[in-house]
């Protein structure tokens, strides 16, 4: 963490793990210093961001967290701009599905229906705020400290608008549907 940064990051402790990289930024674990929350904070760097694409993406981002409040869907509690960065503040969930089921090799069915109907609970209502997610996969779906699902990972998501059609794929492609990945390749 560089010294400008701490300045504006200073009701944080941050953990002292190298964090990890995502599509947009690092992601690292950090403690409010007051309230003793634990928090992930996604720091997006302006370099990047000078990327119109991404800057649109990270705009995006950021308009559907602010519009979606659920227990399944991971929240945004603060956004902070340093000279730097934009840093999102977001509820902390310290384990990724994928993890979880890299380390049990095969999960109870009552296990695996309970974590299926809590994904389904958090993508109904995203639908319902017509937010399309574009990129869930196991490695955006987070456990927290309750084995609880909170879907994160919004940086490919879209919001509909009544009678548009999305015109562009994205997300994973080893998590596509076949007829997006068709749509990728032509």
């Amino acid at each position: 963490m560089d010294a400008g940064m701490d300045m504006f990051l200073k009701n944080y402790k941050f953990e002292k793990t190298d964090g990890f990289v995502s599509m947009l930024g690092k992601i690292k674990i950090a403690e409010h210093v007051l309230t003793g929350e634990k928090v992930i904070i996604q720091i997006l760097k302006r370099a990047k961001k000078n990327n119109m694409k991404i800057e649109e993406q990270v705009k995006l981002e950021l308009e559907v967290l602010k519009l979606l409040n659920h227990p399944r869907i991971i929240k945004l509690h603060d956004v902070i701009e340093t000279p730097t960065d934009t840093c999102f503040v977001m509820e902390y969930a310290f384990r990724q599905l994928f993890d979880y089921v890299m380390e049990k090799g095969r999960l109870e069915e009552d296990e695996a229906r309970n974590i299926f109907q809590q994904i389904i609970s958090g993508l109904e209502y995203c639908h319902n705020k017509t937010v399309i997610h574009r990129d869930l996969k196991p490695e955006n779906i987070l456990l927290d400290f309750n084995s609880d699902v909170k879907i994160s990972g919004f940086g490919w998501s879209n919001i509909m608008r009544h009678g548009y059609f999305l015109k562009t794929s994205s997300g994973s492609p080893n998590y596509a549907a076949p007829e997006v990945l068709n749509f990728m390749i032509s």
